[in-house]
């Protein structure tokens, strides 16, 4: 029994579930208007990027809340286990799906096709499966991971969840903040110098997104150690508005304080009341449900949004026509993210899971045999 408590995830909170749901939603829609309104000065949700850095700030409260007491039991093998099992097969389909449309986009596929070679596609992909970055497709804009372009920020998860392993789980307090501070100089300096933060996804700003991660994450860890959660009975309704209200906040150019005020204290502020929220009824079931398929939508629509994209450079349609396709993609990659939850990422997670407790299992037994031996 104790195995088991050990290896299972620890119960996710209702409300940031919703929220991480509504980051997600928002995410295919920002996207899709980055070819409808490509100035985000007049995109009606010109902040949709931040919902990364959101996402960031989510997992440092949960990997927090979730590892911090058991892990040092566990093992830094298993845990690093547990996270490649809860994030890589995702990472898989994605970059399958995510090649086919880019072979077979009827718009440019047989162009970028010509002009990349199959070397390079099959070497992308490969890169794409391992997490490695290959920014030299053509056609998607020297995205970090062209087949799969939000895959950018799973590259930035791996990497802070090794930072934690390594470091993080056994941080002192006070070294935390310290750590803290030093990463929201950092990514000051960075949204300074770019004029915003939506940085970090393609090659001439790569470096960035680790300022993004560090802060984010850190601040969501910073939360949860310190307990900063505000107990209150806000409707769930309520604080998903106010998520909202930060990615449609109008952009302006060179705006990268406002952003810095969104990450930096309106994102943590949220994350507090979120965490010390409860929910009921229907409202619930909404947020688990979009809870679960935060993580594939995330992982599954951007190839549909890129074959809307060149559609419309080809088709040079109407608005009328555009805003119908562009209902058309959204509700297709919802059904998407669906399927692919419920027939592909779910039992296969669930399955590796089995494996990996059966694995933790025959390790302590072995290791409790060895000491037997040694004591007697």
């Amino acid at each position: 029994m104790e195995t088991k408590n050990l290896l299972q995830s620890r119960q996710h909170f209702d409300v940031l579930d919703g929220l991480r749901g509504l980051a997600a939603i928002s995410i295919v829609i920002f996207h899709l208007y980055e070819f409808i309104t490509p100035d985000y000065t007049k995109s009606p949700i010109g902040h949709g990027y931040l919902a990364v850095d959101f996402f960031f700030c989510l997992s440092g409260f949960v990997i927090g809340y979730a590892y911090d007491g058991r892990a040092p039991k566990l093992g830094l093998t298993t845990f690093f286990r547990n996270r490649l099992i809860r994030l890589h097969p995702m990472v898989i389909w994605g970059s399958v799906i995510g090649l086919i449309g880019y072979i077979w986009d009827p718009f440019t596929g047989a162009a970028n096709m010509a002009e990349a070679g199959l070397g390079a596609v099959l070497l992308a992909f490969l890169c794409s499966l391992l997490m490695l970055p290959y920014p030299w497709l053509p056609g998607r804009a020297e995205g970090l991971f062209p087949y799969n372009t939000p895959a950018w920020s799973l590259l930035m998860e791996y990497l802070i969840n090794i930072f934690y392993g390594l470091v993080l789980l056994r941080l002192p307090k006070r070294s935390l903040l310290v750590l803290l501070g030093i990463s929201a100089v950092w990514i000051c300096a960075v949204a300074a110098y770019r004029g915003w933060i939506i940085t970090g996804w393609d090659a001439p700003t790569f470096p960035d997104g680790f300022a993004r991660v560090f802060f984010s994450f850190l601040a969501g860890l910073t939360v949860y150690r310190f307990n900063w959660t505000i107990r209150n009975k806000w409707n769930f309704a309520v604080l998903g508005l106010l998520l909202i209200g930060v990615f449609i906040f109008p952009h302006f150019n060179n705006d990268w304080i406002v952003e810095m005020a969104l990450v930096m204290i309106v994102f943590p502020l949220l994350l507090s009341l979120g965490a010390g929220a409860s929910v009921n009824g229907w409202l619930r079931g909404f947020c688990r449900f979009t809870g679960r398929l935060s993580y594939p939508l995330y992982m599954t629509h951007i190839w549909m949004v890129w074959g809307f994209g060149n559609w419309m450079a080809k088709a040079k349609p109407g608005q009328q026509e555009i805003y119908v396709v562009a209902a058309c993609v959204f509700v297709a990659s919802l059904l998407m993210g669906y399927l692919a939850l419920r027939l592909y990422d779910e039992p296969l997670r669930n399955w590796l899971m089995r494996l990996n407790r059966k694995k933790f299992e025959e390790s302590r037994s072995a290791a409790a045999e060895k000491n037997g031996v040694a004591a007697s």
